[in-house]
């Protein structure tokens, strides 16, 4: 073997022990933050000693400076601080695409490894993916656009752009520490068990005060690291927040993204709370303002695909719009049931 191939053979062993490393490093942190939630919560840490407690963060740190591992950190940070760089208030105006100061790590925990907090690990390989709200195929790009014009409350980001293929890179490398192609055993949200009810919203409102509000402010603005754009703990309503058009203003989505995470500790095998206080509280969070998406009423464009617990009309059915927000759900399930053969569990 000549000395080419021989380095070659030997750099291409050496990514494969940098990756299984790392694959390691991640499983082993995400198993301590899941099982035991080790993530300080502390108002007064820095915002980089915040984000290095991250396991990914070790990961992402061994990556040499190939133009493509760049481009993968480049994704992270832009995770991780998203209204730095495409924000509002980011300096630049050409590149304001987010219209809130909100950063993806705020939904998708721990940049997007924390299980059942809508983990992005393996998320491309998911891709091109049915999506009821469009009643079409769409692409990774498209669902990155559409949490741009909705979580974000802000416009789409050319496909093209640098950013948006930094996202897509960081997203791609994250599916290395999938279980298989595109599996992660703790995709989505936890299930929770819907209330034959309407949502409490004095108890929702007891909860937030007493539980919430710790981090997220009683007026519900969140808080930010000092001195920076970037939320430590994000605004649950008012102009900073996502806007109605977002899936966690769904009241169900909401209630099974706060059962596995929220408060502060919570894990989807050790949740603090049950599943109608998760209920309540996210009605009570959902019924404050916040802003609008626009052409609202053309999300989907087959009705029988949308969600029970979408808050803004149309429907199909004669229930109210009061009733759609804050339930009971179960007579709306039953109707599409009978009417359409349709099973909807959210």
């Amino acid at each position: 073997m000549n000395n080419e191939a021989f380095n070659k053979r030997l750099k291409k062993i050496t990514n494969r022990v940098v990756l299984f490393g790392a694959f390691i490093i991640l499983l082993v942190g995400v198993f301590l933050c899941a099982n035991y939630g080790v993530f300080q919560n502390d108002s007064s840490i820095s915002e980089s000693d915040y984000f290095n407690q991250f396991p990914i963060s070790s990961s992402i740190a061994i990556l040499d400076n190939s133009p493509l591992n760049r481009e993968i950190k480049y994704g992270f940070e832009l995770f991780k601080n998203t209204p730095k760089y495409i924000g509002p208030s980011n300096g630049d105006s050409t590149m304001v695409f987010a219209g809130n100061n909100l950063s993806c790590n705020n939904c998708h925990l721990y940049a997007g490894t924390k299980p059942f907090s809508a983990p992005m690990i393996g998320v491309v390989d998911r891709f091109p993916q049915y999506r009821g709200r469009e009643n079409k195929m769409g692409t990774i790009a498209e669902r990155i656009n559409g949490c741009m014009e909705r979580s974000m409350n802000g416009e789409m980001m050319p496909e093209e752009s640098r950013e948006m293929q930094a996202f897509i890179k960081y997203l791609d490398w994250l599916g290395n520490f999938a279980e298989s192609k595109g599996k992660f055993k703790g995709q989505g949200f936890t299930p929770v068990i819907i209330p034959e009810r309407a949502v409490n919203l004095d108890q929702g409102e007891q909860i937030f005060n007493t539980i919430c509000a710790a981090c997220h402010g009683k007026d519900g603005k969140g808080q930010q690291f000092k001195n920076s754009l970037v939320y430590q703990y994000p605004p649950l309503w008012g102009d900073d927040s996502f806007n109605n058009g977002a899936g966690m203003n769904r009241v169900i989505t909401a209630a099974q993204f706060i059962k596995s995470n929220m408060p502060f500790g919570a894990t989807f095998e050790a949740p603090i709370l049950t599943d109608e206080e998760a209920y309540d509280v996210a009605g009570f969070i959902n019924q404050q303002e916040r802003p609008e998406k626009a052409n609202s009423e053309k999300d989907f464009p087959d009705l029988q695909k949308k969600p029970v617990s979408t808050p803004y009309p149309p429907y199909l059915d004669g229930y109210s719009i009061l009733q759609h927000q804050l339930g009971p759900f179960q007579p709306i399930m039953a109707y599409y049931k009978l009417n359409y053969g349709i099973k909807k569990t959210k």
